[in-house]
């Protein structure tokens, strides 16, 4: 097994700079997810490792090698990529053996190798099928399988769940942590999907316009975003963002005012507040302030509300028994242990509360 390093990796497109100065150590054994909106870089940075894009700046390491002049076969990694890629000709066992008898691998060792990954990835029954003949689910079995087969340092999974449909996307994605726990093989998954990117990773990487936003623990990533777009890329719904502003010696947000001591802010005027929906508390009647429910999205397990108050927008997660109705006034309070602090010009956290 081997860890996989980013040294200030840089990939430009002419003019544009696809990734910059990507500095990232991926452990031996872990599952580091990369997520972020399309466009952002996450999918070079898996091409990178695979060496299916060329680096123009830095290097890459996998274990003790540097890569970054090697040749996708002389990498000893595995992709399995968003289209599962599999030769329609072909029986399952086929395809995942491909790979092997181009390397030359004997026939024996090569049969033995299908039939290991194959029960791994629980496709064991379907050696004989042809592609058509199987489902969203099986192909994507299939193409891990042939990843499995040649016993890679790395694999490198790009956006591998997203042709699958909902229910199959939450059964495959269980699946793929089980055979990283099982495998104990270095692991490196793209999504675009902040949910599978919680649930799925070791660590998670967050990626924006080619440049690393930040790496860490699903929980660091969701309970202490280093800026303005992690906070409000990762959660669903995204975090509510209110200007904010000392006046009369309070941080006043909208029709909200705060201690601006409290939150340990200093002299800085210029900040932006952020609450989750879940810390939006909202009730009937009481203490808080007045606003109008505008929506309400019953989820099943939960409830959102889209609420109004003095022309401030915010969506808060509430009890399904709360049996809101569009044009209803609650009453809403936000506890300042709940809120973000970020720098308005820059969008980078401070030491508000939730630091």
């Amino acid at each position: 097994m081997a860890g996989l390093v980013y040294a200030a990796v840089r990939k430009d497109y002419g003019d544009v700079a696809a990734l910059r100065g990507l500095e990232l150590d991926v452990a031996d054994g872990e599952l580091l997810v990369f997520v972020g909106p399309s466009g952002s870089g996450k999918s070079t940075a898996l091409r990178l490792a695979a060496g299916l894009e060329e680096v123009t700046a830095g290097t890459v390491h996998i274990g003790t090698r540097d890569v970054t002049r090697l040749a996708p076969a002389e990498r000893n990694v595995s992709m399995v990529f968003q289209s599962y890629a599999l030769f329609p000709h072909l029986t399952v066992g086929e395809n995942i053996g491909f790979g092997l008898r181009a390397r030359g691998v004997p026939r024996g060792d090569t049969v033995r190798a299908v039939e290991d990954a194959a029960r791994i990835v629980g496709c064991d029954a379907l050696l004989g099928r042809k592609p058509h003949e199987l489902s969203g689910g099986e192909r994507q079995r299939v193409a891990l399988a042939r990843a499995l087969a040649r016993r890679p340092d790395v694999f490198l999974l790009d956006e591998p769940l997203s042709n699958l449909d909902a229910q199959l996307r939450v059964d495959t994605r269980a699946e793929l942590k089980r055979l990283h726990a099982t495998l104990g093989t270095t692991m490196v998954h793209v999504t675009h999907d902040q949910l599978e990117a919680l649930t799925l990773g070791t660590r998670v990487a967050v990626i924006d316009a080619g440049v690393l936003q930040q790496v860490g623990t699903p929980a660091e990533i969701y309970e202490r975003p280093s800026n303005r777009f992690v906070a409000r890329f990762v959660g669903s719904p995204p975090m509510n963002m209110l200007p904010a502003a000392l006046e009369d010696g309070f941080l006043r947000a909208g029709p909200f005012a705060f201690d601006p001591e409290v939150l340990r802010l200093g002299s800085r005027a210029a900040v932006e507040i952020g609450i989750r929906p879940e810390h939006v508390a909202v009730v009937r009647s009481g203490d808080g302030v007045s606003a109008i429910v505008d929506v309400v999205e019953d989820a099943g397990s939960e409830t959102f509300a889209h609420v109004r108050a003095s022309g401030t927008r915010l969506v808060a997660r509430v009890s399904p028994g709360l049996a809101l109705e569009p044009g209803a006034t609650v009453r809403i309070h936000i506890a300042a242990r709940n809120l973000y602090i970020f720098e308005r010009e820059t969008g980078v956290a401070l030491g508000g509360i939730r630091r």
